[in-house]
C-alpha cells in the first residue's frame, strides 16, 4: 500500500500548471509541489521539470539548500534572458524532506503550503506562511483587498530585495499535506476545515481535498493539487532509492 499520493484537478484553467514530485536519496525522501504562475503549455512543461529537479536537489542537500539551489539556477536563467525573462515560466514552490529519526524539514517560496496532521488526527497544523501581498498587508495591520492574495512576493528565480525563502523543522510524524492555493483557498473561503478532507488513505485523501476545492470554488476554479504522505514508517517501504516522478493531470 502506497504511503504517499498526489491528486490534481485542472479547474477552470486552460492548462494544469501545478506539479508534484518525489525523490529518495540515501534515506532522505523529498516531496515537492510547484504552482506555476500563469497558464500555458510552456509553463506546464517547465513546472513539471522543475518539480523533479527540486525533489532531487532537496533529497540530496536538504529542503532549504535544495530550494536555494533551484531558486539560484532559475535566477541565473532569467538574468541571462534579460528583458525576455518577463515571458519565461516560473512558479511558487514548497518542498519537505523526511529522514528516519530526524526532524522533518520544510522550505518554501510563495503561497504553496505545507501542513502536518499529527498522529492523534485532531487538527491540521499549518507549517508555512504565505509569501503574498495579503500576508504582507496583514502583517502591517491592514485589511487586504480581495485580490491581494493573487500577488505573490516570492517565487523561483525572484531576485527582489525582499523576496523571502522560508524554512521550518518539525517532528517527523503524522501526515504531511502539501497543497497549492487552488486546493486550500476555496475551502478557507467557505469556512470549511481542511482537516476534514485529509483522512483515510493518502490516495483517497488527496483526491477528496482537490475535489472539495473545485466544488467550493467561487467563480473560476484554479488548478487544485495536493500531495499527501504518511511520515511514520515510510522508510520501511524504501529498501532502494526511488526514481524521481512527477504527477500530471
Amino acid at each position: 500500500m502506497s504511503i504517499h499520493s498526489a491528486a490534481q484537478l485542472i479547474g477552470g484553467r486552460s492548462h494544469q500548471c501545478d506539479a508534484t514530485a518525489t525523490y529518495t536519496h540515501q534515506g532522505h525522501r523529498a516531496y515537492a509541489l510547484l504552482d506555476g504562475i500563469g497558464s500555458d503549455e510552456d509553463i506546464q512543461q517547465w513546472t513539471r521539470t522543475a518539480a523533479r529537479r527540486l525533489a532531487r536537489a532537496a533529497a540530496r542537500a536538504g529542503a532549504l539548500e535544495g530550494l536555494r539551489e533551484i531558486h539560484a539556477a532559475r535566477a541565473a536563467e532569467l538574468a541571462e534572458e534579460g528583458w525576455r525573462a518577463r515571458d519565461m515560466p516560473t512558479a511558487v514552490a514548497v518542498v519537505a524532506v523526511a529522514e528516519p529519526s530526524k526532524p522533518l524539514e520544510v522550505a518554501w517560496c510563495g503561497d504553496a503550503r505545507a501542513y502536518v496532521l499529527p498522529p492523534s488526527g485532531d487538527q491540521l497544523k499549518r507549517l508555512t506562511t504565505d509569501h503574498n501581498m495579503r500576508q504582507v498587508l496583514l502583517d502591517l495591520g491592514h485589511e487586504p483587498g480581495p485580490n491581494a492574495r493573487n500577488r505573490v512576493t516570492s517565487y523561483l528565480g525572484d531576485t527582489s530585495t525582499h523576496a523571502p525563502i522560508g524554512s521550518v523543522t518539525v517532528p517527523n510524524s503524522g501526515r504531511l499535506v502539501l497543497a497549492s492555493d487552488g486546493a486550500y483557498e476555496p475551502l478557507e473561503d467557505a469556512e470549511l476545515a481542511i482537516t476534514d478532507y485529509v483522512t483515510g488513505s493518502p490516495r483517497r485523501a488527496a483526491r477528496a481535498l482537490v475535489e472539495a476545492a473545485i466544488a467550493h470554488a467561487d467563480g473560476r476554479a484554479d488548478n487544485a493539487t495536493a500531495l499527501i504522505a504518511d511520515l511514520a514508517g515510510w522508510h520501511t517501504h524504501a529498501s532502494r532509492p526511488l526514481p524521481c516522478s512527477a504527477r500530471k493531470s
